[in-house]
């Protein structure tokens, strides 16, 4: 383990859809341990769910294989990476358009990418054909006992 991190956590799980919420789930459960908001635990847990969903969708469309979850955090950031042994992706840059799709029969939004880059500070997404996707998402979080801590002391000395 890279001693850079101050915990980690690696699942492995089935290309089946009723595994995304498993992983939601898992990795929100890992993170509380650094106290972020519900605002922040639902934006990561979106992002999760999204790429885990393109793993699923995507990578092993009508397949069954392994979608591989490892999260680590620091004091203050999550580091989260989901990736399949799948089909990859032909083009990454035209694929992180909004609205573009390779599934538009199951009515698929395009949209997956773009949410996981609204919701989480970076995404790095590395592909390659026949071998499978990697997409890396990173966050960092408030430290809410420190702003907390802050307003505190604010209202004391205005009080």
């Amino acid at each position: 383990m890279n001693n850079t991190y101050d915990n980690e956590m690696k699942i492995e799980f089935l290309s089946k859809s009723n595994n995304e919420a498993f992983a939601r789930i898992s990795v929100a459960a890992f993170i509380a341990q650094l106290d972020p908001t519900l605002e922040e635990i639902a934006d990561i847990k979106t992002a999760v769910s999204e790429a885990v969903t393109n793993s699923i969708i995507h990578g092993y469309e009508e397949k069954t294989g392994i979608v591989k979850l490892n999260c680590k955090i620091t004091k203050d950031e999550v580091f989260i990476e989901v990736s399949d042994s799948g089909k990859g992706i032909e083009n990454v840059e035209i694929a992180k358009q909004p609205l573009f799709t390779t599934k538009a029969n199951l009515e698929r939004s395009g949209m997956g990418f773009t949410i996981m880059e609204s919701f989480m500070d970076d995404v790095q997404v590395e592909s390659v054909l026949g071998i499978g996707t990697k997409v890396t998402m990173k966050k960092k979080i408030k430290n809410n006992s420190q702003e907390e801590e802050k307003i505190a002391i604010t209202t004391r000395r205005e009080a």
